[in-house]
């Protein structure tokens, strides 16, 4: 039976730690680690993408055709420097999230017509903040603790079943299911939970200021949503699955060289042997996003 691969925090042991290189655990040679040991993500990075969600969405709003613009440029600024010091392995996941998400907000928006932007158009810094919040989705997963992971699809349910009998936000209830169907793949229940939580209030965010619209009539479902539906989450949780199976199918791939940094862990310092042992690859501390699901490995508590 499969386990969450993330390590809780409070459990003190020493546990193996992912070789990006190979894909597989490394060697005790190579590194082991004790949650004693604890890192901490790059402060600089975090202020970066919350101060870029927050103002450029507001710039968006205010700044008309020129501040879109703007804020376009300023996410995906922000979405090369996360390639240039996030940890290798973090690369893939996340060229991945650009392509899925792309694709996915054309179909959403200009073809179902779930929700409309302001200029009913697809905006240019949406891509790129998709991959900004799988990023802090990624740095915050194994920092929460196990009661929110498990709260979090309780609450989800709870939601659903009042919209079903109030006949409100009808089209929560399938996005639940959505949910619940992704917690079900135990490595990933901690990054899905957070995710579904963090969206929920970007999504909030993002509507009450008027960036987009989401319509109460849903298209060919018969359904009613609120604005946003707060089960919204569940399509960026979608997105991290597909993320998970693209990278997954890449490390298949006969000739495919992913992530060859291999992140060790000794004595509270982490040293790579790529150009990704910036000081945000002391966010990867003693996990990776590959034991996300992005890998083979899972970590027994």
């Amino acid at each position: 039976m499969k386990t969450d691969s993330i390590a809780w925090p409070q459990v003190r042991k020493r546990m193996p730690e992912l070789n990006p290189g190979r894909f597989g655990p490394a060697t005790s040679q190579q590194t082991a680690y004790s949650t004693q040991h604890e890192s901490s993500p790059g402060p600089v990075n975090l202020a970066l993408l919350v101060s870029s969600l927050a103002i450029g969405l507001a710039v968006d709003q205010y700044g008309g055709l020129g501040g879109q613009l703007l804020t376009g440029a300023c996410f995906w600024a922000v979405f090369f420097w996360l390639l240039k010091t996030s940890p290798r392995e973090w690369r893939v996941p996340f060229y991945a999230c650009l392509v899925w998400a792309t694709a996915g907000e054309i179909y959403l928006s200009l073809v179902w017509g779930l929700y409309t932007y302001r200029l009913q158009n697809i905006p240019l810094f949406i891509p790129p903040g998709h991959v900004l919040m799988l990023y802090l989705g990624l740095v915050f997963a194994p920092r929460v603790p196990r009661a929110f992971v498990a709260l979090v699809p309780v609450a989800a349910i709870g939601y659903a079943a009042f919209a079903l009998i109030n006949d409100f936000d009808t089209v929560s209830i399938p996005l639940v299911v959505l949910f619940i169907l992704c917690m079900l793949q135990p490595e990933g229940r901690r990054l899905y939970a957070v995710m579904f939580v963090a969206s929920l209030m970007l999504e909030l965010y993002g509507t009450w200021i008027g960036n987009w619209v989401w319509h109460r009539d849903v298209p060919y479902l018969g359904l009613r949503s609120a604005n946003p539906p707060l089960a919204a989450g569940a399509f960026y949780c979608v997105l991290d699955v597909l993320v998970v199976l693209t990278t997954r199918t890449l490390q298949r791939l006969p000739t495919a060289k992913l992530a060859p940094a291999t992140i060790q862990v000794s004595s509270g310092e982490e040293n790579s042997s790529g150009p990704g042992n910036s000081k945000d690859a002391q966010s990867v501390g003693r996990w990776s996003p590959l034991s996300l699901g992005f890998g083979s490995d899972k970590w027994t508590n």
